[in-house]
């Protein structure tokens, strides 16, 4: 028993200290290669319905986040050009964000071809599999931030992440070593968002 109770307090720990860290306290450090499979493969045991197991990644590190940065600034600037709403800022911001992290990872949620499960449990399926990995980078104390800002829904950014037009892309998660001081809790208590019904 007191083996568990060990178990559950380093549990909770890592639950409890998980954060988002910004490609801006990011230093020049790479993840090594080894911790982003571990995070991937804490991914595969995420739950999924009917096992769909609907995540998709596609890992951007190297010479492969320039090719991630070209692709979504363009395409950022070609779409909202069309509209009428380009915004410089923007356009550099897509074009230099990836190029501050050691490795970024495209969420995908792939449509199951029977469509036998809902898709808004898919989409939950694979935001578990986020936690996974979030929950891995955390214990490694490397930093993590979940965007889904930029390209994230447009459609014409599917086929690049290897996704169909039944598929999803979810955002992206920024992944990279951090200097800086892990950040502290914010979070009001558990008591303030929940109501017990006994009878």
């Amino acid at each position: 028993m007191a083996d568990n109770s060990q178990k559950i307090l380093t549990l909770k720990y890592f639950i409890q200290n998980r954060r988002s860290v910004y490609p801006v306290a990011f230093n020049e450090e790479p993840v090594d290669d080894s911790i982003i499979n571990e995070m991937l493969e804490a991914a595969n045991w995420a739950p999924t319905h009917r096992l769909t197991q609907p995540w998709r990644f596609s890992v951007f590190a190297e010479e492969g986040l320039k090719k991630l940065a070209d692709f979504q600034s363009e395409l950022y600037k070609r779409l909202s050009t069309d509209r009428g709403d380009f915004k410089e800022k923007t356009y550099q911001k897509l074009k230099s964000k990836p190029l501050n992290c050691s490795h970024v990872i495209a969420i995908g949620m792939k449509r199951d071809p029977k469509e036998s499960v809902p898709e808004v449990e898919e989409i939950i399926s694979v935001a578990s599999a986020v936690q996974n990995m979030w929950l891995t980078a955390s214990a490694y104390k490397v930093g993590c931030y979940w965007s889904t800002g930029g390209i994230t829904y447009e459609n014409e950014a599917l086929k690049f992440f290897g996704l169909d037009k039944n598929d999803k892309l979810l955002g992206f998660l920024f992944i990279g070593n951090t200097d800086k001081k892990w950040p502290q809790s914010r979070r009001s208590p558990i008591t303030e968002k929940v109501e017990w019904i006994k009878n």
